[in-house]
């Protein structure tokens, strides 16, 4: 981990909180190429109705567009929670070359806690993962937010 790790990462961070001011799942991302961010996502599946529009996606979206490629070489992916599945698909068909997230994720988390797709040899890309900048932060953005949904949904409860 270096200081460009937490520096983006907290740049990430301030994506995730704008996830949540929008009621959205507090995660966020960014893509970064030769040190300067140029994509930017939080989650938005919610509010987009859209199942993909996880905060990964939406940075990669960012970046191709700013870059005018589908293919995102040299570029690292920062993020705050451990990408899933579609996330790591959407990760290896741009050629990601680097992946930092920060929480883990045990329900759907595709880089070691449900499934390691990025140790599977017999794909046709590789990346290099760092896990755990900023873990504690994210992870209590994560927290505090379904706590606080949780109270929610139970005086909606209480209500009826």
């Amino acid at each position: 981990m270096t200081d460009l790790d937490v520096q983006f990462m907290q740049a990430a961070l301030t994506l995730a909180q704008q996830a949540q001011a929008c009621g959205e799942v507090p995660v966020g991302a960014v893509v970064v190429q030769h040190g300067i961010i140029v994509g930017r996502g939080h989650n938005r599946p919610i509010s987009a109705t859209d199942p993909t529009a996880h905060a990964e996606i939406m940075a990669l979206r960012d970046a191709g567009n700013h870059l005018r490629n589908y293919r995102l070489l040299g570029c690292t992916l920062y993020v705050t929670l451990e990408p899933c599945a579609m996330c790591i698909g959407a990760i290896f068909h741009a050629r990601i070359q680097r992946l930092v997230f920060a929480a883990t994720d045990p329900k759907t988390g595709a880089c070691g806690s449900v499934i390691d797709l990025t140790m599977e040899s017999r794909l046709n890309h590789h990346l290099r993962v760092t896990a755990g900048v900023l873990a504690p932060e994210a992870s209590k953005l994560l927290t505090q937010f379904f706590v606080q949904r949780r109270k929610l949904a139970e005086l909606r409860d209480h209500e009826n």
